[in-house]
């Protein structure tokens, strides 16, 4: 069976969650740009103990021309950290089709990834690599998904502003070392803390890809709290008018995965109960 090119850098590189978590109220002090910065990266990338979603992305030319990947995506927070774990099983395209791919993800060392290829009956263990690649042929790179971390970048708070119904933090922040961006703008909701707006810019301050929360939900989690969650965002290249287009339904929050689903027999014989 020929892997897709888009399969092969998922393969390469790291995955994790696109869920968020909430921080309802917004403080009382003024908050020091790390705090704005770690809490917007929690709403991003954390919710309630675990979560499930389907997930649709609409990879869309300049042309208007679109190709989609379906895929249900489960995550699960381990206890006691923040390490988490993740399982991907693909609905769509049919070439990929019964796909699964698992991730257990440590924040400060690299993952360990398992892939089940159903042409072949196989696991195959695959090792990690740029986080800043192509998350499954999207406009999307690893980080935009798991989240990167703050220590690499130095933050500076500009200004606070109004973006559309949202009061925002507005927050530059520039990587300490070389990157394929020269600085990133991220515009966070001073109250849920979710990343309404994001800019990335190169070295001669031109843009290059753009990321808006287009939709905001609350989705009711299993402990009876309401979960502010980004159930549809774009990133578009500014360069070559490329975007993706991502939407989140059937998420669940706490809904109770066991940890032996992120286990490699889950990824030849899937948990019919999840997999929807």
């Amino acid at each position: 069976m020929r892997i897709p090119h888009w399969l092969l850098a998922m393969v390469a590189g790291g995955l994790a969650s696109a869920g968020v978590c909430l921080a309802q109220v917004p403080p009382a002090a003024p908050l020091a740009v790390l705090d704005i910065m770690a809490r917007s990266q929690q709403a991003f990338s954390y919710a309630g103990t675990d979560m499930s979603a389907k997930v649709r992305m609409e990879l869309v030319a300049a042309t208007g021309q679109r190709r989609t990947r379906v895929l249900t995506m489960l995550r699960r927070n381990v206890p006691g950290g923040t390490d988490q774990k993740y399982f991907l099983y693909f609905h769509e395209p049919g070439d990929v089709r019964r796909m699964a791919f698992i991730v257990w993800k440590y924040p400060e060392r690299d993952d360990d990834r398992w892939i089940f290829i159903p042409a072949v009956n196989m696991v195959r263990r695959v090792a990690a690599s740029d986080s800043r690649s192509s998350f499954v042929g999207s406009d999307f790179t690893y980080e935009d998904v798991s989240g990167r971390d703050l220590s690499l970048d130095t933050h500076t708070l500009l200004r606070r502003e109004r973006l559309g119904d949202a009061d925002c933090y507005v927050v530059e922040s520039v990587p300490k070392a070389p990157a394929d961006y020269a600085r990133e703008l991220s515009w966070i909701d001073a109250t849920t803390f979710l990343p309404r707006k994001e800019e990335y810019y190169d070295v001669h301050n031109q843009l290059q890809r753009a990321f808006t929360a287009d939709e905001i939900t609350e989705i009711a989690a299993a402990d009876g709290s309401r979960v502010p969650t980004v159930v549809r965002r774009t990133m578009k290249n500014a360069r070559t008018g490329h975007r993706t287009e991502v939407t989140f339904a059937s998420v669940a929050y706490g809904v109770g995965l066991d940890d032996a689903i992120f286990s490699e027999r889950s990824l030849q014989s899937p948990p019919a109960r999840w997999i929807k």
